[in-house]
C-alpha cells in the first residue's frame, strides 16, 4: 500500500507568475473567455476550471513547469488535442489546476527512411503525422475519426486504437521510444529507434495508456511502414455476428496478412446512416442483417487487388458463407463505404440520446454476448435499439443502445447505470474489458475499483505513487482512491 498524501492545493498568486514566466505572458492564458476552449469536452460532458492555462514552447520549458509545480505541491492536467471521450484532459471544477496545452510542440525532429521510423513532438496533430509521413512515401496507420485534432502525445497517453488496430496494434504498438517529462521535472530521453532492446524494464509502456498521470510525453519515435499501392474495399453482407466471425478467420487465412481493416455494422447503424448523413445510400440495394466493412492492402497494382479480393468474396458468396458483397472500383466508392462507417457515431447522435459502452473481448465469445447482454439490456429497456458496431477484428465493439422510437429519452437515460452495470459484469464474466480504446480519464474511475484485480490496483499505485510522490500529475483520473 501507499502512504497517505495531501492533496494538491490552490496555488499562490507568486506560483501562477513563476508558472507564466516559463512560457512567457503571451503563452499564458488568464483571461476567462480565452481560457474557456480548454475547459469544456468537445461533447460538454465536462466543463472544468482552471487557475492558468500553460503553453509551453519546448522540452525545456514543459520541465520548468513540472520542476515548479513538484516544488509547490500545483496540481497539472495535460492536454493534447482535447478530443477524448473520458474527461481525462479537462481540470476539476475547483479552479485550483493548471492546464499544460502541448500544442505548440508539433515539430518533426527527424525521419529515417531506412529504418522506418519518424521522430515528432507531442503537439503534432496525428493528420499532419500522416502527411509528413505520406509525402516521404511511407505510412503512419494509426487512423482515428479525430485525426485532424487529436495530438500524437494525447494518442500515446491514452493509447488510442482506431480503424487500423488489425493490422498495426494500437497506438502503445507503434511507438518505438519517448521523450516524458516527469512530475519532478527531469526529462527521460528514451527516443530509440531499436526494434530490439532487452536493457531492463520498457519504461516507455508504463507512459503509453496512463493518460498524464506519471508524467507528459513530449516526444515520440513512431513506427512507419511501406505505403499500399492501392487498397481493394469491400461492404460483405452477412447473416449474423457468427459468421462475421468466420468471414474474419476466412479472410485471414486467404489474403495472407494483407487484410487491414476488418469493421462491422448492423443494418440498424446503416438505416440511421442514410437517415441522418448527406451522401449515404445503401450500397447493395435489399436489406441485410449485418454488414462488415473489410479492407486490404498490398504493393502491387489495383487489378492484383481487386481481382484476389473478388475471387475470394465470390468463393464465399457460392458457399453462402456470405450473403452478397459490393467491391469498390473505384477511389470514390471506396471513400462513400468508409462514410458510411465513419459517419455511425454522428448518426445515432442525431438520431437522439444513446447510452455507450467501450468494450473489448476475445473475438469468438462476441456473437454469443452480443445476443445475451442485447437480451438483459431489453429486460431493463424494452424496445431499446442495438447499435452494435466496431473493430471486430480487434475485438473492440462500441456496444450502444438507442431508446425505442417515440420514448421519452429522459426515461432511457435514467436506466443507463443499469444497463451499464449489466453490460460490464457480462463483460467481465467473459474476460473482457469495460474500456477498449477510449480510457479511463473521470468517467470510468468507479469502474476501475469495481473491475480491476486488487493486486493490479496495488502495482499501479506504487507506479504513481514512485513517479509522482506529490500526486500533482492529473490528480483524480485512472486510478481510484485506495478504499
Amino acid at each position: 500500500m501507499t502512504p497517505e498524501r495531501e492533496p494538491p492545493a490552490m496555488p499562490s498568486r507568486d506560483t501562477l507568475d513563476a508558472l507564466a514566466r516559463i512560457v512567457g505572458e503571451e503563452h499564458a492564458i488568464r483571461d476567462a473567455d480565452a481560457m474557456a476552449p480548454y475547459l469544456v469536452e468537445w461533447r460538454d460532458r465536462y466543463v472544468g476550471k482552471a487557475a492558468l492555462i500553460l503553453k509551453p514552447g519546448d522540452t525545456q520549458e514543459v520541465a520548468a513547469i513540472l520542476a515548479r509545480a513538484h516544488a509547490t505541491r500545483t496540481a497539472i492536467v495535460p492536454q493534447g488535442g482535447n478530443t477524448g471521450l473520458v474527461g481525462g484532459q479537462i481540470p476539476f471544477e475547483t479552479g485550483h489546476e493548471v492546464v499544460v496545452s502541448l500544442s505548440r510542440l508539433n515539430r518533426v525532429r527527424d525521419i529515417d527512411l531506412g529504418g522506418n521510423t519518424m521522430t515528432v513532438e507531442a503537439g503534432l496533430v496525428l493528420a499532419q503525422a500522416q502527411q509528413v509521413a505520406a509525402s516521404a512515401g511511407r505510412l503512419f496507420p494509426l487512423s482515428l475519426a479525430s485525426e485532424g485534432s487529436c495530438q500524437i502525445g494525447g494518442v500515446l497517453a491514452t493509447n488510442a486504437g482506431g480503424m487500423s488496430a488489425l493490422a498495426y496494434g494500437s497506438a502503445r504498438h507503434l511507438a518505438l521510444g519517448l521523450e516524458v517529462v516527469l512530475a519532478d521535472g527531469q526529462v527521460w530521453d528514451g527516443l530509440k529507434t531499436l526494434r530490439k532492446d532487452n536493457t531492463g524494464y520498457d519504461l516507455k509502456q508504463w507512459f503509453i495508456g496512463a493518460e498524464g498521470t506519471l508524467g507528459i510525453i513530449t516526444g515520440a519515435t513512431l513506427k512507419l511502414f511501406p505505403k499500399p499501392a492501392a487498397h481493394a474495399t469491400a461492404l460483405i453482407a452477412v447473416a449474423d455476428l457468427k459468421a462475421a466471425v468466420t468471414l474474419l478467420g476466412a479472410l485471414r487465412t486467404t489474403l495472407a496478412g494483407s487484410l487491414t481493416t476488418f469493421e462491422v455494422m448492423p443494418r440498424l447503424a446503416l438505416e440511421l446512416a442514410i437517415k441522418h448523413i448527406a451522401g449515404v445510400s445503401d450500397p447493395l440495394g435489399s436489406a441485410q442483417p449485418w454488414y462488415v466493412l473489410a479492407e486490404i492492402g498490398l504493393a502491387g497494382t489495383a487489378d492484383v487487388h481487386d481481382g484476389q479480393f473478388a475471387d475470394t468474396l465470390n468463393g464465399l458468396r457460392e458457399s453462402g458463407e456470405i450473403l452478397d458483397a459490393v467491391l469498390a472500383s473505384s477511389e470514390t466508392q471506396r471513400l462513400a463505404l468508409w462514410h458510411i462507417r465513419e459517419n455511425i457515431p454522428a448518426a445515432q447522435t442525431r438520431e437522439g440520446a444513446s447510452i455507450k459502452h467501450d468494450i473489448s473481448l476475445p473475438i469468438a465469445a462476441i456473437p454469443e454476448f452480443v445476443a445475451t447482454a442485447g437480451a438483459a439490456v431489453l429486460a431493463i429497456a424494452p424496445g431499446a435499439r442495438m447499435v452494435s458496431y466496431g473493430h471486430l477484428g480487434d475485438g473492440n465493439l462500441h456496444f450502444n443502445f438507442s431508446p425505442a422510437p417515440g420514448a421519452e429519452a429522459a426515461e432511457f437515460l435514467a436506466k443507463t447505470e443499469a444497463i451499464k452495470r449489466a453490460v460490464h459484469d457480462l463483460v467481465a464474466e467473459r474476460r473482457g474489458s469495460f474500456s477498449a480504446e477510449h480510457g479511463i480519464g473521470k468517467l470510468k474511475v468507479g469502474e476501475l475499483a469495481r473491475y480491476e484485480n486488487p493486486v493490479a490496483l496495488d502495482m499501479m499505485r506504487l507506479i504513481k505513487h514512485s513517479l509522482d510522490p506529490h500526486g500533482i500529475m492529473n490528480p483524480g483520473k485512472v486510478l481510484p482512491p485506495p478504499s
